[in-house]
């Protein structure tokens, strides 16, 4: 055995484990298309992707800006910073909005829940600007937080101009966003807040007596596909017909979006074929659980620590021919000693036919000391000497 062999072996790095099984050749899952400007199709638990078709291209999205406007304000619920229960009165500027609404008069008041429901039911303009308001004071600081939300979630082809998706006046720069932003919206939306998925899944409800108002929502899907319950419809005439949809089968929830579709019959049917090609031509496969490896920490008691997923990792994989799924451990740069248990010590990239799919967080499984000098001297040496190797080899 050389000095190298010796050297190396028992400090890998990463974690490589190759399995081989049953799944549709990459060919024939390209063959398949939708007729809409822009479409991708997720999985909401992982984020892979199963379908995309001009997904990074920023498109007017209408009322899908809606999906940021629940977004936050559950977010502020969660936090504590509002109630559900609350009053929120309705201004003079939400009364005049117009366009989609439920016809709220100035100074009508009605529960946070209620102005909720009424966006995301009936994609109310009216209410969603009564929403901004009380959250935020103005609509224009609301859209602000709209815009810092996209960011920090890496919504890189996104931008908001109002909190209800109507066109905006000439001259002023209008809301656009990406089929793979929406999708990630929605994603975290469903994750984060999946209580909102009642209100979307309703298919009427009665939002006030007096005089009566009568919430239909704007989803045709709901109720018509089996497992659909969201998630978000816009229409303008710049945007076309749009339509963020998720369902759930079994464990398996996907996520899908059209943009710029021809009618409202239209982005139902290509919802309806994006769904059915994720559910149908895909297979979820176990790609770990529990401990799946180690992460190398030079100043560890114990060099090699075990890292372990939080939850199974599940990837989906063509259904019907044969493909390569490989998982790699990839550290957080910089890691020392001691380590605590449940510290987050890097990523396990799941990779189909070498094509990275899947990222998820592996964490330390148990607590690990600080090791000796004496070792970590030995571990200096020999990290120099190899090295000197690999710049030989090079």
């Amino acid at each position: 055995m050389t000095l190298r062999r010796l050297l190396r072996l028992p400090f890998a790095l990463l974690l490589s484990i190759s399995l081989v099984f049953l799944s549709t050749s990459m060919g024939q899952a390209q063959a398949f298309d939708v007729d809409a400007r822009a479409a991708i199709l997720i999985d909401a638990s992982t984020g892979q992707v199963l379908y995309e078709k001009n997904a990074d291209q920023p498109y007017e999205p209408a009322s899908l800006v809606k999906i940021m406007t629940l977004l936050l304000a559950m977010d502020a619920v969660k936090a504590g910073q509002v109630s559900l229960a609350d009053p929120v009165r309705t201004s003079a500027r939400a009364a005049a909005i117009g366009g989609s609404q439920v016809y709220l008069a100035e100074g009508e008041t009605h529960t946070l829940e209620k102005m909720l429901k009424a966006i995301a039911i009936a994609s109310a303009n009216d209410a969603s600007v009564a929403v901004a308001e009380y959250l935020s004071g103005t609509e224009a600081a609301f859209v602000q937080l709209m815009n810092e939300k996209a960011q920090s979630l890496g919504m890189s082809n996104s931008y908001f101009a109002n909190a209800h998706g109507l066109p905006v006046d000439p001259g002023r720069r209008p809301s656009v966003a990406s089929a793979r932003d929406m999708a990630l919206a929605a994603r975290v939306l469903v994750n984060k807040h999946p209580e909102v998925l009642v209100w979307t899944s309703t298919v009427l409800e009665t939002f006030r007596e007096n005089p009566l108002f009568i919430l239909y929502n704007t989803n045709g899907l709901v109720g018509k596909y089996d497992g659909l319950d969201g998630l978000k419809t816009g229409h303008t005439q710049a945007a076309g017909w749009c339509l963020v949809a998720t369902a759930q089968r079994g464990n398996v929830r996907l996520i899908s979006v059209v943009m710029g579709t021809a009618s409202q019959a239209a982005r139902e049917e290509q919802t309806r074929r994006l769904l059915d090609y994720g559910f149908n031509r895909f297979v979820p496969v176990l790609a770990g659980e529990g401990r799946v490896g180690t992460v190398k920490v030079r100043t560890a008691a114990n060099e090699q620590v075990d890292v372990a997923l939080a939850e199974p990792l599940w990837v989906h994989t063509p259904r019907g021919g044969s493909a390569v799924l490989r998982t790699e451990i990839v550290p957080v740069e910089g890691l020392a000693a001691p380590i605590a248990k449940g510290q987050h010590l890097g990523e396990m990239v799941v990779y189909l036919d070498d094509e990275p799919v899947v990222t998820a967080p592996v964490y330390a499984v148990d607590d690990v000391g600080r090791a000796g000098l004496l070792a970590r001297a030995w571990r200096s040496v020999r990290d120099f000497f190899l090295s000197l190797l690999d710049r030989r080899s090079a």
